[in-house]
């Protein structure tokens, strides 16, 4: 794994003799902190094409067991774990791409991203998202247009699901303790996607990324906004105490497809 701290962030091992990491963020009144690991940041992958997961064959299943310094609505900026593309640069890789991604995501306001059927995109929820397929293409020039359509509700019903469609999107809330300890997992697989707290499923979806994409646990300050006119906006968030995700287990494995 590849630890990335940035503004003060740090990773810090084994932090209780239960926990293998703590990845912590200082109070920050201006820019950008984060604390980091992933596997798409080491020095032998020169690109997103290296990535290490993808689903062919076999599938992947991450098994966390993390908990959090805050609740839903206190902790600020984003946080999360799972697989994505660093769709908006990386120290590693600069260029942005289409953004791809399955995980367990966690957005405060002002966050507000085009996932949930309804209502702002923000909170602790299990999502997929795969722009990177040949269907998304058709709405790239759209994208103005459906954004502020979304936000009609009478035409958002009628076309949420052809844009869902198109950009394998699925998302649904979890109504957890993030401050208790809980076991996460997710199963990616060709045929789809499946999403587990403390061993009951939350979300089972037909929709799967292509990949490749990388692993990444993360804590950070920042927001993203889109807004009803197409346009986007993102930064930082002052923070007035230490924000820090632990885990107490972090595993990868590959699996079998759902056909076998």
């Amino acid at each position: 794994m590849r630890r990335l701290e940035l503004g003060g962030g740090r990773v810090i091992d084994s932090p209780s003799p239960s926990s293998l990491y703590r990845l912590q963020i200082p109070p920050t009144r201006q820019g950008y902190s984060d604390a980091q690991l992933d596997d798409y940041g080491l020095a032998t992958v020169k690109g997103r094409a290296d990535y290490p997961w993808r689903v062919l064959q076999t599938g992947v299943s991450l098994r966390v067991v993390a908990r959090f310094s805050h609740g839903q609505g206190v902790l600020l900026g984003t946080a999360g774990f799972g697989f994505w593309n660093a769709p908006f640069g990386d120290p590693t890789v600069r260029f942005p791409a289409r953004p791809s991604a399955c995980w367990f995501f966690y957005a405060s306001a002002p966050n507000d991203l085009p996932l949930a059927p309804r209502g702002p995109g923000r909170g602790w929820f299990a999502a997929t998202l795969d722009a990177t397929r040949p269907s998304a293409l058709p709405l790239i020039p759209l994208a103005p247009f459906v954004l502020l359509a979304n936000r009609v509700e009478t035409i958002r019903r009628r076309l949420w699901p052809w844009v869902q469609k198109r950009l394998a999107i699925s998302f649904a809330p979890l109504a957890v303790d993030m401050q208790a300890w809980h076991e996460y997992r997710l199963d990616w697989q060709r045929e789809g996607c499946v999403f587990m707290v403390d061993g009951r499923t939350l979300l089972h979806t037909p929709f799967s990324p292509r990949g490749p994409l990388g692993f990444v646990c993360w804590i950070d300050n920042q927001y993203m906004v889109a807004t009803e006119y197409g346009r986007f906006r993102w930064g930082t968030l002052a923070t007035e105490e230490a924000q820090w995700l632990e885990l107490q287990a972090c595993k990868l494995k590959k699996l079998p497809s759902f056909s076998e």
